[in-house]
């Protein structure tokens, strides 16, 4: 079946949407709210002062993973070293941006991590010797300052510790992206699956002593991998069959406007964000959305 721009476009937004409830999903199994899934507590993983919420983030990529594979192909796939680095990436962030949405706000999670392509700017030019043209200096220049005004808000309300580890997922991401870029003669459907899957299976040992999920419980964190995670994945991937990955980058950054939003609505009582937050995030937001509007056809966005 042939994608349309229009219909492409409705694919990507619709991706964009439930990425946008993951901050929503993580409340709902952490938090007092409507659904009251939160008793009895998710056991975490205590490691250095800290619950890690590690059986939200194994079983998230788990589900996406395996409702995802039933979509390779024979031909898909293949190897290359740099797919080491790109899971171990891919891990790292996964565990960092869910212990961030848990612990902290999902507004800060979300817009920290959201700040993967101006430390991919960095990497590209200090690490991968490109060059970089102006709009995307500028623009790496300015986020940054919005990266430095969330910090400081999330500093007074949340903890530095925190917000390192949402900083952190950012920096994590951007090492996908350039997995990505280096990897792209590969599937992308596989690089997905291999993400996902290959995260998975490193925090798996880790749930052997904790207690298991109740069958609601269960059943959301089903849902969350599946739908939010699995199914967005299937519809950019169908999207960008006929939308650019630039446009596809400009629609996506209604996710890191409506997590917050979903999350604020399941658990009213803990998703205030420091006023610097909303500055910060308006910052980093234009910022890429000025990079990778219409006006500039250069440089094209990796997510």
């Amino acid at each position: 079946m042939t994608v349309t721009p229009a219909h492409g476009r409705l694919c990507i937004l619709l991706a964009a949407l439930l990425w946008s409830t993951g901050g929503a999903f993580t409340k709902i199994l952490t938090q007092d709210t409507f659904a009251g899934l939160n008793e009895p507590p998710l056991e975490p993983l205590r490691l250095g002062g800290y619950d890690l919420p590690i059986q939200i983030a194994c079983y998230r990529v788990l589900f996406a993973g395996l409702a995802l594979t039933p979509t390779l192909r024979r031909a898909d796939i293949s190897f290359r070293p740099a797919m080491v680095f790109m899971a171990v990436c891919f891990a790292s962030m996964n565990i960092m941006y869910v212990s961030a949405m848990a612990l902290g706000t999902a507004a800060n999670a979300i817009l920290l991590q959201y700040s993967a392509p101006l430390w991919m700017v960095l990497a590209s030019v200090l690490w991968l010797g490109e060059k970089v043209d102006r709009r995307s200096l500028m623009t790496t220049i300015i986020g940054l300052g919005g990266v430095g005004v969330i910090v400081a808000g999330g500093w007074q309300k949340e903890g530095l510790d925190v917000v390192a580890l949402a900083l952190g997922s950012g920096v994590a991401y951007a090492g996908i992206l350039i997995g990505l870029r280096v990897c792209r003669d590969s599937s992308s459907r596989w690089l997905t699956v291999w993400n996902q899957l290959w995260s998975a299976l490193v925090l798996l040992p880790l749930l052997i002593a904790l207690r298991p999920p109740t069958p609601a419980q269960f059943a959301v964190l089903v849902v969350f991998g599946s739908v939010q995670l699995g199914v967005s994945y299937w519809l950019m991937a169908r999207g960008l069959r006929a939308v650019s990955a630039q446009e596809a980058g400009t629609i996506t950054l209604i996710e890191p406007i409506l997590n917050p939003l979903w999350a604020y609505l399941v658990s009213p009582k803990t998703e205030v964000p420091h006023a610097l937050t909303f500055v910060g995030g308006a910052v980093i937001l234009g910022a890429l959305a000025w990079r990778y509007g219409p006006g500039e056809r250069r440089g094209v966005s990796a997510t």
